[in-house]
């Protein structure tokens, strides 16, 4: 017995090893006492088994799974439950060992048999858990299925489906309120009287209309016109915030952790990131379900000016640049899965090794700020940057209500130069490392002056805030 299991189990189970061992003996015993009676026998016992999985191999059983996540896609850390339905689709009825395939990350893969004890309508239905620390886009799957022929002589196992897409977010913290709406309010809401005049609705007052209440005649308006006027309402506009994550790979390169396990597609490649730019990923989360949460429509570019999830293989949308409502921060928490870092010193998988790297911070980039001209904040989460790079964005201040901007490096304290030329430009910025709370360093933009709290002491004397 111990013999058998030390064989491979790819090709016939112990019962059909042990059939052909008996085979072979039966032949060699044959030869050596002349009996053809043991011959034939074990002729037969040779045969059989081969017979077997020649048929197995060519009359397959076949299987249809549906497979589902919920929730999904999923947050870091947070658990989604994934559940299968398989049923037997084609000729018969042997039972199956099967298995389903999950990336090292998320344990042992599970097992279960076919058909399952509750099986109804001749479909079984599994259901296990699933949870990732890291962000990204994992193959979960395929079903592998382990079945016999009748006679428990022969093995074969296959893979039954191609699997499906777990999407992993980034898990958004909560951000202090601060007085970053500036003149527009906290509250994401401005109202505001358009003098314009294409139309009736856009003066300030108008002729009544029935239902109109009589609170809001404007009775001098009336007396000049000779006709019943009202006031116009005022028009509620929903105000905007730019936010422009820095994903060059010479930006954050030096953090620790180019790369980790998470696959960034179903081509199960793994993310190009680091640890500054992990911090990054979870600030850009956060500021935008910060401000989602208070009516804000929101645009996402890159420091190219382009739009911020233009090389994400996780988009669903990879060329939209302008999101809204609970749909648009849904989008933009798949958009940042898998996004990865680019630029001339890293060639962008997803262009087959062709170099992105343009000028960043250029005029393309203040032509896109200053087509949305004072209509919400700017708030730019940036790697670590040079100080003519911070000269060529300090004037994209001008274009906002308010500028933020955020510099997570190794070493805050070398971007004082950096900084300066921020500040000269207008924008409150901070320089922080990634073991700064995400929501510590938000903070700092009410408190001017001071210096953002890091782990390090030397963070803490290197990091500045403009006001």
């Amino acid at each position: 017995m111990a013999l058998l299991d030390r064989l491979p189990r790819h090709l016939f189970s112990q019962r059909g090893w042990g059939l052909l061992a008996a085979g072979v003996v039966s032949l060699v015993t044959a030869q050596i006492m002349g009996r053809r009676d043991l011959l034939s026998l074990g002729v037969l016992l040779i045969v059989l088994p081969l017979v077997s999985l020649a048929g197995i191999r060519l009359v397959k059983p076949r299987f249809k799974v549906y497979r589902e996540f919920n929730p999904s896609p999923v947050e870091t850390s947070a658990t989604t439950t994934a559940r299968l339905a398989v049923a037997r689709t084609g000729i018969g009825g042997s039972r199956a060992i099967m298995e389903e395939r999950l990336p090292p990350r998320f344990g042992e893969s599970p097992a279960f048999r076919f058909p399952a004890r509750s099986a109804r309508g001749g479909t079984s239905r599994y259901e296990y858990h699933l949870r990732s620390t890291k962000r990204g886009q994992y193959l979960i799957g395929p079903v592998t299925a382990e079945f016999t022929d009748p006679f428990g002589l022969s093995l074969h196992r296959q893979a039954i489906d191609d699997g499906d897409t777990l999407t992993v977010t980034p898990a958004a913290v909560e951000l202090p309120t601060t007085g970053l709406a500036g003149a527009r309010g906290n509250d994401g809401i401005t109202a505001t009287r358009t003098r314009a005049n294409p139309s009736d609705d856009d003066v300030m007052t108008r002729e009544y209309r029935p239902g109109d209440p009589m609170r809001r005649v404007h009775w001098a308006a009336t007396a000049r016109h000779g006709a019943l006027m009202v006031r116009q309402e005022e028009s509620v506009t929903t105000p905007e915030a730019t936010i422009v994550l820095d994903q060059r790979f010479a930006a954050f390169h030096g953090g620790p952790g180019h790369g980790f396990g998470g696959s960034a597609a179903v081509d199960g490649h793994e993310l190009v990131s680091s640890a500054t730019f992990e911090w990054a990923v979870v600030a850009a989360m956060s500021i935008c379900a910060h401000l989602a949460e208070r009516n804000y429509a929101l645009r996402v570019l890159d420091p190219r000016g382009e739009p911020g999830f233009l090389r994400s293989p996780s988009a669903p949308e990879p060329g939209a640049e302008e999101f809204a409502g609970a749909s648009g921060l849904q989008s933009i928490a798949e958009s940042l899965a898998a996004i990865q870092l680019s630029g001339p010193h890293h060639a962008a998988r997803e262009h087959g090794g062709e170099d992105t790297g343009t000028a960043v911070f250029d005029d393309n980039l203040m032509d896109k700020l200053s087509a949305h001209r004072m209509r919400g904040p700017i708030i730019a989460v940036l790697g670590k940057i040079s100080p003519a790079e911070a000269r060529a964005l300090a004037p994209g201040a001008g274009y906002g209500a308010n500028a933020f901007a955020i510099i997570v490096s190794d070493r805050p304290a070398d971007s004082e130069d950096s900084l300066e030329a921020l500040h000269q430009g207008g924008w409150r910025a901070v320089a922080v490392s990634a073991s700064a709370p995400v929501p510590e360093a938000w903070s700092r933009f009410d408190q001017g002056g001071a210096a953002p709290a890091t782990a390090a002491a030397d963070v803490r004397r290197g990091a500045a805030v403009g006001r």
